[in-house]
């Protein structure tokens, strides 16, 4: 786990481990980031993690430099998963922002539920509540969610978001569907609506996303096009992605994503999609770590005829270091006034290699 911080937003991502029985883990993760764009305060994190007897408590603190050079806290996410039986799972996740004088204020609660039923049957609820004014929770989004076997080869997903009515309470806003269908060893087709009230009580498609994944357990390609309804309400492709992934050489592997678009800033819509994007990653994996190289190209808007330039590039840099621990190096660039890439942001941690401590929670037998 780790935390990403760049230009000005914090992507906070905590993700759960194996649950276990009678054992006690924990690790600790110190990072900080840095951004040298000379616009944005410093930042720093850490980050814990511990599990025993089915709960696994992950916790994170963000810092920021104060005015007197010294840095404070200001955000603490904390994510609490517990496993309720055999079947379910319960995880609540709080936010929590900081004020001048270090105190807490609770700002956002996500609460959720998954249950596995006979049959590979899985329902997920979930809801998320902000804080008002008066430092009352209140809900503002919640998601119903049911996925289950259609057949051997198709796996069927149906979500209903609810969001706050005019009367208080909560009525649906949109309706998921999410159907995928396994069409060989390395290929699936998938397709997924969205769909939005009509105001008649009724269901209107606002966004369909299908395609098809191909590949022979070394390339993968994946295909998905964007439909949406046109000024005459008939759905029209308006966006493509194509995804290639593939192991280039031993320890190495390169994806490209190549993204079209009708609406391209300096060209017409009428003439069709059109590439407005690519991006190429290549990773290689060695006994002295990894390094993983993203590089964005994009289209000119001043100059569309001028083809695809590089816009940004992002160097990850893994490194091993004594005990086991590893040290992560993140350099993000960009294009500058005089249109040359320069560093943007570096993100730098340290995460602590040392052992998960197995402690036996049993009660002993009495004597």
């Amino acid at each position: 786990m780790r935390s990403l911080l760049t230009l000005g937003a914090i992507f906070i991502l905590i993700t759960g481990c194996a649950f276990a029985q009678s054992s006690d883990q924990s690790w600790k993760e110190n990072s900080s980031q840095q951004s040298t764009s000379g616009n944005l305060n410093p930042l720093r994190s850490r980050e814990s993690h511990t599990e025993a007897n089915g709960r696994t408590l992950d916790k994170q603190t963000v810092e920021r430099l104060g005015p007197d050079g010294r840095y404070v806290p200001y955000l603490d996410v904390e994510k609490e998963s517990v496993k309720v039986d055999a079947t379910t799972v319960r995880t609540v996740e709080k936010s929590y922002v900081r004020g001048p004088d270090g105190d807490r204020t609770l700002q956002q609660v996500t609460q959720e539920e998954t249950r596995n039923l006979p049959g590979n049957e899985q329902k997920i609820t979930r809801s998320v509540s902000n804080s008002d004014a008066n430092g009352d929770l209140q809900v503002v989004r919640r998601e119903v969610s049911d996925s289950k076997p259609l057949g051997s080869n198709v796996r069927e997903t149906k979500t209903t978001v609810l969001g706050p009515d005019l009367n208080g309470g909560l009525s649906p806003v949109s309706q998921i569907q999410n159907r995928e269908t396994k069409t060989g060893e390395h290929s699936t087709q998938f397709k997924k609506s969205t769909l939005l009230p009509d105001g008649n009580g009724g269901w209107k498609v606002a966004e369909i996303r299908e395609g098809a994944t191909q590949g022979d357990g070394k390339t993968q390609t994946r295909d998905e096009k964007i439909l949406r309804p046109d000024g005459n309400g008939n759905l029209s492709v308006v966006e493509r992605t194509v995804t290639k992934e593939a192991e280039t050489a031993p320890g190495e592997k390169r994806d490209t994503v190549e993204k079209y678009a009708k609406d391209i800033p300096g060209t017409s819509a009428d003439e069709g999609l059109r590439l407005s994007e690519r991006t190429t990653t290549v990773q290689r994996t060695g006994g002295d770590g990894s390094q993983t190289v993203q590089q964005t190209q994009q289209a000119n808007p001043a100059n569309p005829g001028d083809g695809m330039r590089i816009t940004g590039k992002t160097i990850d840099i893994v490194r091993p270091g004594a005990s086991g621990s590893t040290q992560h190096k993140t350099t993000t660039l960009s294009l500058d006034s005089k249109g040359s890439l320069s560093p943007v942001w570096v993100d730098t941690s340290k995460k602590d290699g040392k052992p998960p401590v197995q402690v036996d929670t049993k009660t002993p037998p009495k004597q």
